[in-house]
């Protein structure tokens, strides 16, 4: 089964996309801070998040840089080639369901 939950902070303001199909996806980068024992740090892992539709119209204007969010959804990665034929990866979470926490104070 492949599911994800994180919950961290909004990198940037969410951006909205409206296809001419009626499509509506959303983007923004989350943070989340874990534990490193080795190093004996707190590190930032930044994850690329993708929201379609409803959820979309909703993330992309509460989503705001430093808003704390709870993502459930998918993991998923993109491959191509580059121009010099190099192949490259993109991972990303595909969202389900956005959830905004603390209050709209905590995002200003």
């Amino acid at each position: 089964m492949n599911t994800a939950t994180i919950v961290g902070r909004a990198g940037q303001d969410a951006e909205i996309r409206y296809f001419e199909s009626g499509k509506v996806k959303t983007t923004f980068s989350l943070a989340v801070n874990r534990w490193d024992s080795k190093t004996k740090e707190e590190v930032t892992d930044w994850f690329n998040i993708e929201v379609w539709d409803k959820q979309a119209e909703f993330a992309g204007e509460y989503i705001k840089k430093g808003r704390q969010v709870v993502v459930d959804g998918r993991l998923s990665v993109s491959k191509w080639n580059d121009q010099s034929g190099e192949e490259r990866e993109r991972f990303l979470i595909v969202a389900n369901n956005v959830r905004l926490l603390g209050s709209r104070k905590d995002a200003e």
